[in-house]
């Protein structure tokens, strides 16, 4: 008697071409300027992306990818952000989709549905975004459930709801909303959504100061159906139920390589600039003074921190070390502030011509700013760690606080 074989789940995937990696950020650098100005989604240089197999270098092994893991798609989106920041933020929550499909991870989708992904992804981009975040909920990480619906129908799913900060919204493929069921035992999960489904709107409300071409606007959706078996990571909804940070560690950390990446594309333009600078008194570019040496240091130290920060946590969230995970806000709040302050000390240095809107400082400067804005804010981390902190000694009086 023969058993059975098992059933192969690989299928044809797009494998990431690192030698070409150098060539895509030069393209994504000249793109971004006009993308920038348009704030309109930034179709060529996504292009770029997957015609180089970047948009799903995440794919896990037994899908075929080439599993890129938390350290390798770091120093990947770090690449990324020197050419353009907006197209990195939307490939990195692609990545991530994909990253979380390894068979038993109870974020997966059904695996005939992975596989019409993988089919679309290696004819063109086919870009998939998790929904969280809404007007009245505002960030899951501050806890809360959300206020879309699905309600079970014959049909299947029917969402109803309001959606915010939705990265991509205009390019995507897919939607990922997290929706709350209606049934007698409510669960919280995700819904896959295809983009062109009926009852979906995207309002055009993003019109940031930052990362502009990402274009995050709001997505309503009205009565919208999608099969039964489009649901995943359902959950049962009890008093303790929130957003599994534990879960979200890996994104946390990846977003400000991104940051990284625009901390590093500001410094080359501070570099170009203090070289090519030669001012008639002088007679010779300001690069050679001791002030612009020093400030050239001041901003190189700044974003060594950052980066030994996001390769220490980084490590640490691949190898399962627990103190990173529980420390990974701590990081994030670091590292946002060391990359903004590189920015600021550059931008400073050169006064006027460091704001102008012709230099590539005053554009890498709106971006970085966005660092400390993703979730979790550093009001909520600062908090968190002073109570831990202050809990390590006992006094009556914080204690009676905290409660």
């Amino acid at each position: 008697m023969t058993r059975p074989q098992p059933v192969s789940l690989a299928t044809p995937v797009r494998a990431p071409q690192r030698a070409r990696l150098p060539d895509v950020v030069r393209a994504l650098a000249a793109l971004a300027p006009n993308q920038d100005a348009a704030a309109t989604f930034p179709q060529a240089g996504i292009r770029q992306l997957h015609d180089a197999g970047f948009l799903t270098a995440s794919v896990v092994r037994e899908y075929g990818g080439a599993d890129y893991g938390v350290e390798q798609l770091a120093r990947l989106l770090i690449e990324i952000g020197k050419g353009d920041p907006s197209v990195a933020l939307i490939a990195l929550m692609n990545l991530q989709f994909h990253a979380a499909q390894r068979p038993g991870d109870p974020r997966a989708i059904g695996v005939h549905l992975y596989r019409k992904i993988l089919a679309g992804s290696e004819r063109a981009p086919t870009l998939v975004n998790a929904f969280r975040a809404e007007p009245d909920l505002g960030s899951p990480a501050r806890g809360g459930l959300p206020k879309t619906v699905a309600r079970y129908s014959a049909e299947g799913w029917v969402l109803s709801g309001r959606k915010m900060f939705c990265t991509g919204s205009t390019g995507l493929s897919y939607h990922l909303p997290w929706a709350v069921t209606d049934e007698a035992q409510s669960r919280v999960a995700e819904f896959l959504v295809p983009a062109d489904s009926e009852g979906i709107e995207i309002v055009p409300v993003w019109n940031h100061l930052g990362m502009r071409a990402t274009e995050s606007h709001d997505v309503i959706y009205q009565d919208v159906v999608v099969p039964h078996d489009h649901i995943a990571g359902a959950e049962i909804v009890t008093p303790d139920t929130r957003q599994d940070m534990r879960a979200v560690a890996p994104t946390v950390l990846l977003i400000q390589s991104i940051y990284i990446g625009v901390a590093r594309a500001a410094q080359a333009a501070f570099h170009r600039y203090a070289h090519q600078r030669v001012p008639t008194a002088l007679g010779k570019p300001i690069a050679t003074t001791e002030r612009i040496r020093s400030v050239a240091g001041e901003i190189e130290l700044n974003i060594v921190q950052a980066e030994a920060l996001l390769a220490h946590f980084a490590s640490g969230l691949a190898a399962g070390r627990e103190e990173a995970f529980r420390d990974i806000a701590a990081a994030k709040s670091a590292i946002s502030a060391a990359v903004i302050r590189s920015v600021e000390i550059a931008v400073k240095a050169l006064g006027n011509p460091g704001l102008s809107r012709a230099n590539p400082l005053e554009r890498h400067l709106r971006d970085v700013l966005c660092a400390r804005i993703h979730s979790p804010q550093d009001d909520s981390v600062l908090l968190a760690l002073g109570t831990t902190s202050l809990s390590r000694q006992y006094h009556p009086d914080i204690e009676e606080q905290v409660k």
